[in-house]
């Protein structure tokens, strides 16, 4: 397989603290050299785990690009035993452009792996993260948020995998982490995504899913800068007492949980993040906007559970995802 184009200007052997960037050549019309430039922060001191932290996996997703952001700024070498590698924009591209995919190749970086390194721009992204950053780490957190277009409770999650050991160990770090939530999840289609990507490769690897709406709180912010900090305290990269506040587990245990629309139209959401339904009650409805007088569609749960996500903003499609639930263990 071909060598990948991106050069990293940091040395990931080197002790101390280091910023500089992945460098990936991209030749366009206005820079016939051009480069995208990912910013990569590397804090190292002697031997011991590697965390590798990244954020906006998806570009319009805000909590993990503020918490990394500040955590590259004021953590330090003495503050470490082994080495902590952060990535705040992972897809660089989108987060500037503030896109759920990259606008240069309008490829969705959460489903591009393993990548390739003669292939698109988010391709080769994945490429390097696939065979050179994610084979250095021990412990993998990847945030996420809703985005634009969805709105969750803020959870952080693990997934459900054949060796039971891996399965414990990234349970463990998703607990470590102490989202007010805390999800064993299912994916509507893994296939291409970077958690399966790192959980092919044994690693330990959490995420989250912080709110949504395009947009940070000072209330999510807060989960991922205690987060991050309680996950690296677990990996035992950093000393220091956990911050721990109570938190509620809930699993999804089949795709029941999932409601899409079979039409587009106004949403009115009937049920709250955090409500309990049962089979049968009403989630929200559907109107019609080409003419008045039709009365809206019903969605309806198809089990028992509390409502977790839900569609953002107030207009659908056919298709979409409206709403997901989840059972409290």
């Amino acid at each position: 397989m071909r060598a990948n184009p991106i050069t990293p200007t940091v040395d990931f052997e080197q002790d101390g603290k280091q910023h500089g960037h992945l460098r990936l050549p991209y030749s366009r019309n206005d820079s016939a050299w051009g480069s995208v430039l990912i910013p990569v922060s590397v804090i190292r001191r002697g031997t011991g785990p590697v965390a590798l932290l990244t954020g906006a996996n998806h570009g319009d997703e805000y909590e993990g690009p503020l918490a990394l952001f500040d955590l590259a700024h004021n953590l330090v070498p003495d503050q470490v035993t082994g080495t902590v590698i952060i990535v705040p924009a992972m897809n660089f591209p989108a987060f500037l452009a503030g896109t759920r995919v990259s606008p240069l190749d309008q490829v969705n970086m959460n489903r591009a792996f393993p990548g390739a390194p003669d292939g698109t721009p988010t391709q080769k992204i994945a490429d390097y993260f696939q065979r050179t950053l994610l084979p250095m780490a021990d412990v993998v957190l990847d945030f996420h948020s809703g985005g634009k277009t969805l709105d969750f409770l803020p959870f952080a999650a693990s997934h459900i995998l054949e060796d039971k050991a891996q399965q414990a160990r990234c349970r463990a770090a998703r607990d470590a982490f102490n989202a007010p939530f805390s999800v064993e999840m299912r994916e509507i289609d893994a296939l291409g995504m970077y958690d399966d990507a790192a959980e092919g490769l044994g690693k330990t690897f959490v995420t989250t899913e912080l709110g949504g709406q395009g947009s940070a709180t000072p209330y999510t912010t807060r989960i991922a800068r205690k987060g991050v900090r309680n996950l690296l305290i677990h990996a035992g990269i950093m000393q220091g007492e956990p911050e721990h506040t109570p938190t509620r587990h809930l699993s999804q245990p089949d795709d029941a949980c999932f409601h899409f629309s079979t039409e587009g139209g106004l949403v009115e959401y009937l049920v709250a993040l955090g409500e309990v339904v049962r089979p049968g009650d009403p989630i929200a409805r559907i109107w019609q906007t080409g003419q008045t007088g039709s009365a809206p569609r019903s969605v309806t749960a198809q089990r028992d559970g509390i409502l977790m996500a839900r569609h953002h903003p107030g207009l659908c499609q056919a298709g979409d995802c409206l709403a997901v639930l989840a059972v409290e263990d």
